[in-house]
């Protein structure tokens, strides 16, 4: 009686603040539990609408394979973020045509320009409950290795099953750590192209600089179009290709947002790590964090130094050193973050109150307690696992020698039957690899390469010798750095793809030096490979039925759990609202003339001319927020959101478009490892700023007409050369 008065004071406890917290990222099924919660807060729409994945608004939303989007005309008009469709925007600039700088505005259809090579845009169509097929022959007595191989067995026959059917991309993900498996399977767009992103200087106005914080003035947003064969059938870009008509698109909001309002988050949210034990959180942020943080900063500042003054160099390596320089600075939030809201205590607290109860009742402890105390000893092998992989890792900051160890592995793979290859090396991975192997061409540059590989030497050399790789070692101090760029065929592409199909005994044969690097690597590899496995079949028997018993406690206080965040489709919602802390005020929208007092002309904060020009004259025609007397930019709300979110469309209560979310602030990024409802908001560009955008700076009167959207009378627009 005892416990279940506890779990009931607890239930009261977490009730009276779930609302206000808006914590969770919600699977579509998942409505039933949280719908009563998001109507109080003011969906408008009925809640179920929400579970269903072949009706609007969940059928408009996409996923990048990276990023989030959605659907925005008839015509498969996609809006994202402007930092999700960079690497575009890098690989179709050259000397003169610097859409980097510039932006880029495609006048017609027979403008619009293919993305980067194995870009796709996934259509979600459906999500199914797959934990009876995924468990089968599984047993207590199989090894960690055999556990882990039937488990991925299973996942590939199902997947296999689900790709009979034409374009389509299946994946099986574990929910709950492994205590369930649900199929996704998604429609697959393979000519994708680059329609719309604004100059760098709204796109990404304010750089690293303002990057996680707030007040924020970016106008972080981009349009691609998805295209397919005339008979409405996905295939590869080719000139007579179509665009695509989606079944339903979002139609931007008539009415703007102001303080208060619900708002929420359709997406693909990347990883949470919420139910990590405190061992595992422990050690992460006094260990693992802090190497892996410092590395990545060490590793832009090479870039920059690498690239100085080499305009060429700096538009090749851009995308890389964004994405390089944003993780870096959210490990700093992250581990600032867990001193701040005393991580670790609160991790104990409550892992001890789960434990207890366990521990309180021997039916509990016969059926939970063992896995346990198994998955304790396994966090400390982990642990130390992590850290040697982490280290290996180093070597990929060298390109060529990442494809050559591709490529090897692809040929040693087509050895065997296909249902029995490593994942990611099937053939239903080939054209990815393509993509990948072709993409190096413009993100690529010998000197800059090899300066990166050498400051990565430096750092690997510094490894216990138990946890560098001898082979690779021997082979490397045998050819020397300046042989192995001078004597490579790889760093061309078509040589490069010319290996692609080639046996195992032709890497072997090779006198190519970053080939005979990626063999000397393999044996190593494989080791290695092995080792990760066992720990993981081990690791999921104990983790499954650790998050079982979770669960039940979970339900005995009342609490309904959403799973970590795992790459598939999820639902949050919030509001629209400010902070106030240790006497700072954020306000809820940042505006256009806080945009003008940033700017200075020069490096992050140079924003074009044209909307300088319009926002001193306040030409901000229909687009002006009544409750501000401005033109908004960017706002901040409570949804829950982490990485893969980016340019997740933001809806008002009645399913319409206001806004893409595009970052969180850096004290809150915690949330991925434990939800800080006081410190977490994440921000959105709002969508009368790229209206305006659109509108008045860059004339996109097409994409807008397209979009339904009636364009401003007496336009300043300036329009796009680029």
């Amino acid at each position: 009686m005892k416990c279940l008065a506890q779990a009931s004071t607890i239930a009261l406890l977490w009730t009276a603040s779930a609302a206000s917290a808006n914590e969770g990222m919600w699977m579509p099924n998942q409505t039933a539990d949280v719908g009563a919660a998001m109507r109080a807060d003011g969906l408008q729409i009925d809640p179920a609408q929400l579970s269903h994945l072949d009706a609007a608004p969940l059928n408009a939303i996409v996923s990048l394979g990276g990023c989030s989007a959605s659907f925005v005309s008839p015509e498969g008009l996609i809006a994202t973020n402007h930092h999700c469709v960079l690497e575009s925007l890098q690989y179709n600039s050259k000397e003169g045509e610097d859409h980097l700088t510039n932006g880029f505005l495609a006048k017609s259809l027979s403008e619009e320009l293919p993305a980067t090579p194995g870009s796709r845009i996934y259509i979600i169509e459906d999500q199914r409950d797959v934990t009876a097929d995924m468990l089968k022959g599984i047993s207590a007595d199989l090894t960690g290795f055999a556990r882990h191989e039937r488990l991925d067995a299973n996942r590939k026959a199902l997947i296999a099953a689900c790709e009979e059917q034409p374009n389509r991309r299946c994946d099986v993900r574990a929910y709950y750590g492994g205590a369930s498996y649900y199929l996704q399977q998604k429609l697959e767009i393979q000519d994708v192209r680059l329609v719309y992103a604004p100059a760098r200087g709204i796109g990404e106005f304010g750089g690293d600089k303002d990057n996680w914080m707030w007040p924020r003035h970016t106008g972080d947003f981009g349009f691609y179009r998805a295209y397919v064969a005339p008979d409405g059938s996905p295939r590869p870009y080719a000139p007579d290709n179509v665009p695509y008509r989606p079944k339903n698109w979002l139609r931007i909001a008539r009415q703007g947002l102001k303080e208060g309002d619900f708002v929420m988050v359709a997406g693909f949210p990347g990883t949470t790590d919420r139910f990590r034990t405190a061992r595992e959180v422990g050690f992460n942020f006094a260990h693992y964090e802090p190497l892996w943080q410092r590395w990545l900063s060490d590793y832009a500042a090479q870039i920059k130094r690498a690239t100085a003054g080499n305009r060429t160099a700096q538009i090749r390596y851009a995308s890389i050193l964004q994405g390089v320089e944003n993780y870096a600075k959210k490990l700093a939030g992250d581990l600032a973050g867990a001193d701040a809201v005393g991580l670790n205590a609160r991790k104990v607290t409550e892992e001890t109150a789960y434990r207890n109860w366990v521990a309180g009742d021997p039916a509990l402890q016969a059926r939970y307690g063992e896995a346990i105390a198994e998955l304790d000893a396994l966090v400390e092998e982990s642990s130390r696992a992590s850290l040697q992989r982490r280290g290996a890792a180093l070597l990929g900051q060298a390109q060529i020698l990442s494809s050559a160890r591709t490529l090897y592995r692809w040929a040693k793979e087509h050895e065997k039957p296909d249902a029995t290859r490593e994942s990611g090396f099937q053939d239903r991975d080939r054209s990815e690899i393509i993509g990948r192997l072709t993409r190096v061409e413009r993100e690529y540059l010998p000197d800059i390469d090899r300066k990166l590989f050498e400051a990565a030497l430096e750092e690997y050399h510094r490894l216990d010798a138990k946890d560098r790789d001898t082979a690779f070692e021997t082979a490397l101090g045998q050819i020397g750095l300046d042989r192995l760029y001078a004597d490579t065929k790889l760093a061309d592409t078509a040589t490069r793809l010319g290996w692609l199909d080639k046996p195992a005994a032709a890497f072997e044969a090779s006198h190519d030096p970053f080939i005979k690097l990626a063999v000397a690597l393999y044996p190593g590899d494989i080791t290695a490979e092995r080792t990760d496995k066992d720990l993981a079949g081990r690791t999921q028997a104990a983790r499954a039925t650790y998050m079982k018993g979770l669960l039940a406690y979970r339900k005995a206080i009342g609490r309904p759990v959403y799973p970590d965040a795992n790459g598939t489709l999820r639902l949050t919602w919030g509001k629209v609202t400010g902070r106030t802390q240790d006497g700072q005020i954020w306000t809820p929208f940042t505006t256009a003339e806080g945009l003008l007092a940033k700017h200075t002309g020069k490096g992050e904060f140079d924003a074009p001319e044209a909307a300088i020009a319009a926002i001193r004259a306040k030409d901000y025609g229909p687009y002006v927020a009544p409750a501000l007397g401005t033109l908004p930019v960017d706002f901040l709300s409570t949804v829950d959101i982490t990485s893969g979110n980016s340019g997740s469309a933001t809806l008002n209560g009645r399913g319409e478009l206001v806004g893409l979310v595009f970052d969180g602030t850096l004290d809150g990024v915690i949330a991925d490892w434990a939800f800080a409802g006081d410190r977490n908001r994440s921000i959105h560009v709002d969508s009368r700023f790229m209206l305006w955008t659109m509108d008045k700076i860059d004339g996109a009167d097409r994409l807008l007409k397209e979009m339904g959207v009636q364009r401003a009378s007496g336009s300043s627009a300036a329009g796009k050369r680029s």
